[in-house]
């Protein structure tokens, strides 16, 4: 029997419509995805049941309003919204939807915000002593406004405890796929950005990037299937050789082929899909260097090393401690 995960998402005066709709439809793919296994339940809380009109003039209707919100929450989410002045956008601060949070956090599993909203958490003083981002336009006033919070404006989400900040506006969907991540496993997750058509991880500021979703669909079904096994088998051997024998060509005729539909060599995208794998253990574990080395078919930490400086000019080392993901 799957179990119910409950996400409640606040909606109030002018909110930024992607910030609700894009992890709602996240969420509602990873139900369709799993068969309705993955549970995921959405609703809206508002300061009253009823219409809400959203900073797109689009008006959305809130199951509840925040007196009705109880019970246990699997996931509490607060997107934001901002006011335009002369010199840029300012976050608003909706003081019904502070005091709400403020209530309703403890009784959440975690808590998260999209975009602008992390002014609403840290309003609500759940980012005290946490690093946290929100979008680039916003993030010296969530600095000023509240000088206990560690603010970085480049990394597309953090995680800090139980307590996950978003960038905007579209990171809104990045920040959810982390959370099915977390739930339910890459894989899952991965089958929800095929369908959305976006990178599961992306690049640029956390650095997120996947390399089957990177490239459009081959016109051949068999080299699309060919970047698959690449992706879920970095360790083995996938030489040029190795790579022809699986497709029953020639290695001439294979490194022709995959050119065409790659734009790119077989050496050039193995050490690519490679790095990529090695980065995301960088970013979500402590294994030695040595493991995701091997692991991820290098070899050698050296050759992991040279790797890593050739696609993305840095060492293992200094990515992990600027990327690892905060527990």
């Amino acid at each position: 029997m799957s179990r119910t995960r409950r996400v409640v998402i606040a909606v109030f005066p002018d909110v930024d419509l992607l910030d609700v709709t894009g992890p709602a439809e996240v969420f509602a793919l990873a139900n369709r995805e799993t068969g309705g296994q993955a549970g995921y339940q959405v609703q809206l809380a508002g300061h009253s049941g009823g219409e809400v009109t959203t900073s797109a003039g689009v008006r959305l209707v809130a199951d509840l309003a925040f007196a009705e919100v109880s019970g246990v929450l699997d996931t509490l989410l607060v997107p934001g919204a901002v006011d335009l002045h002369p010199g840029g956008p300012v976050a608003r601060i909706d003081q019904d939807v502070v005091e709400w949070v403020k209530a309703a956090a403890p009784q959440a599993r975690r808590v998260a915000s999209v975009c602008v909203g992390a002014h609403l958490l840290a309003a609500a003083g759940l980012l005290d002593g946490r690093t946290a981002t929100t979008h680039w336009s916003t993030a010296a006033q969530l600095a000023a406004d509240h000088p206990a919070v560690t603010v970085d404006p480049d990394p597309i989400f953090v995680r800090s405890g139980k307590v996950w900040t978003g960038a905007g506006i579209s990171a809104c969907m990045d920040l959810a796929l982390a959370l099915v991540t977390e739930d339910l496993g890459e894989e899952v997750a991965l089958a929800v950005a095929r369908q959305l058509v976006m990178y599961l991880k992306r690049q640029g500021g956390q650095s997120q990037f996947s390399i089957p979703l990177s490239r459009p669909p081959a016109s051949r079904r068999d080299i699309d299937k060919l970047r698959t096994y690449i992706a879920d088998h970095p360790d083995s051997d996938l030489s040029a050789a190795a790579l022809a024998a699986r497709m029953s060509l020639s290695e001439r005729h294979f490194a022709r082929v995959f050119r065409q539909e790659t734009g790119t060599s077989p050496a050039s995208y193995v050490e690519a899909t490679r790095v990529e794998a090695a980065r995301r253990l960088l970013e979500s574990t402590d294994q030695p260097l040595e493991h995701v080395a091997t692991h991820c078919g290098f070899g050698s930490v050296e050759t992991l090393h040279r790797a890593l400086r050739k696609q993305i000019g840095t060492t293992p080392a200094a990515y992990r401690r600027r990327f690892r993901t905060t527990e």
